[in-house]
């Protein structure tokens, strides 16, 4: 019985039969409606598989030390750049604390020079005969005062005829005049003062409007 059924195989069918083409399926021909099949050497895909191994090589040691000198370069720069920016930080937070500190240091020393004319005016004895020259070396002082202002940017503001700004005056009143425009400053009490573009000091001051039938009366 055994030997019938090995009469009966296929001829060219036998058990030591080796496979060495493995079949491919073809998609795009199946839907067509035509089966083909392709047959790829599976000596050749072992080749192909050997070629593309054989592309991922190890680098040399001349490639590896270049890659640490350039790894340690890279290192070092980053270190003195970080070094840099800590010493210019540093160096920002001292300036700053240092013009808090010392900004007006400029200023006092002028205003010192104004303070020692005050202190020789209060050394002089005041009679009837030195009083005018007194009081126009008090004038002066005055003007040296508002020189020295100026030369730091402190200005001061003319207000008397001006109209009224709210952002440059306060009006403490009003007060009926002909003599001055209504809504015009008539009397000023305080000065105004502007630093730079801001004014750091309004002025107080009366404020001119119509007189009534009343006030002319008077």
């Amino acid at each position: 019985m055994a030997k019938n059924d090995q009469n009966d195989a296929p001829k060219g069918m036998n058990k030591a039969h080796k496979v060495t083409d493995v079949p491919k399926y073809d998609s795009k021909s199946a839907s067509s409606g035509e089966e083909e099949i392709e047959f790829v050497g599976v000596e050749d895909a072992a080749n192909e598989s050997r070629s593309e191994g054989s592309s991922h090589k190890m680098p040399s040691n001349k490639e590896l030390d270049e890659l640490r000198e350039e790894l340690e370069k890279s290192k070092n720069e980053y270190l003195y750049l970080q070094a840099e920016y800590e010493n210019h930080r540093r160096q920002a937070i001292k300036e700053r604390s240092d013009l808090l500190k010392y900004g007006a240091e400029h200023l006092v020393r002028d205003l010192l020079n104004v303070v020692d004319i005050f202190d020789m005016a209060l050394q002089t004895d005041v009679t009837p005969e030195n009083f005018d020259q007194f009081r126009k070396g008090v004038e002066m002082t005055s003007k040296e005062l508002l020189n020295c202002f100026e030369r730091h940017g402190i200005k001061k503001l003319e207000s008397h005829g001006k109209p009224f700004d709210p952002q440059v005056h306060e009006a403490l009143s009003s007060e009926a005049t002909d003599q001055i425009a209504a809504g015009h400053v008539h009397r000023v009490h305080k000065d105004a003062f502007k630093l730079h573009d801001r004014v750091i000091r309004p002025a107080q001051v009366v404020v001119a409007k119509e007189p009534s039938e009343e006030d002319k009366d008077k």
